[in-house]
This record gives C-alpha cells, structure tokens and sequence, in this order.
C-alpha cells in the first residue's frame, strides 16, 4: 500500500474490521526461544477479543492502544515503507491440517481459485520493528496505482 495513506487505511482497519491480535517485535529477532535476549525482542503481544484497539499519531509519533492504555511508542525516526496487507488463507491438505497461503505482492488478492481468508493481517517495519495487527476475516481491497514501471506490481489500498 502507498505510504502516504498508511494511517488512513489503519484508521479505516480499526474502525470496520474485528482486530483479534497485536503483535510487535524488533526485526531480525527470534520469536520463540528461552533466552532473555529473544524474550526480550517481543515487545506486545495482545490477544484483542472482547477489546478496542486503536492509536493516535501526531506529527513524529504512533501510539498504539488497546483500551485506552498506550501498548507501543514508535517515533517514526526509522519509517521506510508503506503497510502491507496479506490474507491468511488455508488450503485443506489429505491429513485435513491444512497448508496456510500467503501471497506475495503482484498477486491478485480476489484470485477465485484461492480459498476465503480466514485473517487479514497488516504488517509494516517501524523504527526497526516488526507490527503485524491481524483481523478476522477479509479485508477488502481495491487497485490504487502501478508500483512498477512495467506494471507487473501493483499498490493496493483498503476499499471501505
């Protein structure tokens, strides 16, 4: 997605899609280990059943909240890319555990072969950060632009 519509398109998530999930930690980091140092690069992790989630950014700032209580302070120091959009789709495998299917960019996300997305999750590097805030279900979007010269990618944008 354009950068420049980044905090429309997460006002426009938050406000019309049930956010289940919070997550935030620094890149490059393990997720899953014991040491001190992997626990400690797991900044937040909310489960956000039954809860608000929202932010307020200013100027040089992104705050997010959940319930009103601040869970995360970006400084937007360190903000390259715009967000990205992925549908966590399952495809049933013979053992009935499934495969999960995330696309990469240039692909078209209504792709009626593909299986309906159970999530929807929003992902951007801020301040050397990984954010990935997941939705239930399909989060629609719609083309807003070539993000190619040879028009082989395109920048999607949330279509509410």
């Amino acid at each position: 997605m354009p950068k420049e519509l980044d905090f429309g398109n997460l006002r426009k998530c938050i406000d019309n899609f049930e956010a289940d999930r919070l997550f935030i930690r620094l890149i490059g980091a393990k997720t899953i280990g014991k040491t001190k140092e992997e626990v400690e690069a797991v900044k937040v992790v909310e489960n956000l059943e039954g809860r608000k989630l929202d932010f307020k950014k200013n100027e040089n700032n992104l705050y997010m909240l959940v319930d009103g209580e601040k869970k995360f302070h970006f400084s937007l120091k360190n903000y390259q890319k715009g967000f990205s959009l992925a549908y966590e789709r399952i495809i049933p495998t013979e053992d009935r555990i499934g495969r999960m299917v995330i696309l990469q960019t240039g692909i078209n996300p209504d792709d009626p072969d593909l299986p309906e997305p159970r999530r929807s999750f929003l992902r951007n590097v801020l301040d050397d950060h990984l954010i990935e805030i997941f939705f239930k279900g399909r989060i629609p979007l719609k083309f807003h632009s070539w993000w190619s010269k040879d028009k082989t990618w395109k920048y999607w944008t949330v279509d509410v």
